[in-house]
């Protein structure tokens, strides 16, 4: 590698972990679970993003908690059982050379729904009490995620205490299957952010009232995991930067959060949006390419953490720009992974990185280096 390489390409280190490039993979639902344990779903969609040339890859959202899963299908890390699987995984992806993190939530008062192809409604509790594992939808305040929700149970003192200690022995089970990575998920609406947002927490006690008491449960976990998370791994935290209702959660308020959850030990701010409720699913935010880079500029600036950008990044040129521009220092891509798995290795091609396909899977590249002289050759012949 020399200094001129695009920013793209060039490692990037936190704490002890080295990734190879810039390239995420943003965690994505997959409802593919089987009571909570990955199946050979996962091992094909998060590796074939390994053979892709991300450098790191998390997985879908992963309930520390039965009832605090999206939806029924959700992966999970609350039993013992459920490493083993992913731990398979885990191996998969480091040895096909990329990193890998687990993503670790509770959806809270947004528990229970349909997949999206299904529609992606709320479960009704006839739904939820059918299930074979336990589902109650918890939040801060007894105020329904929308029409269609039921109001969650109020989480007393003990009960938020249990879901903390959820996540510290949720996280511990990460470390046992070999994650690199762990990712808090403390946006969309689900458990966390609804205690952060005075739309949805109404509290009067130390969980809620004023920005300090609302941002408590988020840096009591983020304190409680980062004891029991190895020191040499990094810890990542996904925040909505806005949460889109009227007189809510606030870029400020994230910019504030993100510097105490740095105090906490927090290494990176993945900086999404929306999502507290239903009606804020839809952002008043122009939903144009590269739409919530202004959330990570100014969360990096002005809370000087490192930050990762996500939301309608689609080519290389893009993501090299918002890296050189300073406003991201890793680039997380989404549903642009699933129309290109191999987004990392194309992105190389295109800054002129790898032209003899050195970094493609070496059963892989072999075939493309010797097909190249043929195509080019064709192509001419065709002008």
């Amino acid at each position: 590698m020399t200094s001129t390489e695009p920013l793209l390409f060039q490692p990037i280190k936190l704490r002890s972990l080295e990734l190879k490039n810039r390239v995420v993979i943003s965690p994505m639902c997959q409802h593919a679970a089987e009571a909570g344990h990955a199946t050979p779903w996962h091992l094909v969609h998060l590796g074939k993003f390994a053979l892709g040339g991300a450098g790191l890859i998390l997985t879908e959202s992963t309930a520390v908690d039965p009832r605090g899963r999206i939806g029924t299908a959700d992966l999970g890390l609350w039993r013992d059982s459920q490493i083993a699987p992913l731990k398979s995984v885990v191996e998969f992806v480091h040895a096909n050379g990329a990193a890998i993190g687990v993503q670790l939530a509770h959806a809270g008062r947004k528990a229970g729904s349909e997949p999206l192809w299904e529609g992606g409604a709320a479960l009704s509790e006839s739904r939820l009490a059918g299930d074979a594992e336990p589902w109650e939808r918890l939040g801060p305040s007894a105020l329904a995620a929308g029409p269609g929700w039921s109001a969650p149970q109020v989480l007393t003192a003990d009960g938020i205490a249990g879901v903390i200690q959820q996540f510290v022995e949720a996280a511990v089970r990460a470390d046992q299957a070999g994650f690199d990575v762990v990712e808090l998920h403390f946006g969309h609406g689900y458990l966390v952010a609804s205690f952060l947002s005075p739309h949805s927490n109404h509290r009067d006690d130390e969980w809620g009232g004023d920005l300090a008491r609302r941002m408590r449960l988020a840096l009591e976990i983020a304190r409680a995991v980062r004891t029991v998370w190895p020191p040499n791994k990094p810890l990542f935290c996904r925040l909505s930067a806005v949460d889109g209702s009227v007189d809510g959660w606030s870029l400020d308020d994230s910019i504030a959060l993100s510097r105490e959850l740095a105090a906490c030990g927090v290494d990176v701010i993945d900086c999404s949006s929306g999502g507290l409720t239903e009606e804020t699913r839809a952002l008043p935010v122009p939903r144009g390419l590269g739409f919530q880079v202004p959330f990570s500029e100014r969360i990096r600036n002005e809370a000087n953490v490192i930050t990762q950008a996500v939301g309608m990044i689609v080519d290389a040129d893009q993501a090299e720009a918002i890296l050189a521009e300073g406003r991201a220092d890793l680039i997380a891509l989404g549903r642009e992974a699933l129309f290109d798995p191999y987004w990392a290795h194309h992105a190389a091609l295109t800054l002129g990185v790898d032209p003899r396909y050195e970094r493609w899977p070496v059963r892989h590249g072999v075939w493309l280096a010797k097909r190249a002289p043929g195509l080019a050759r064709a192509r001419a012949a065709e002008t």
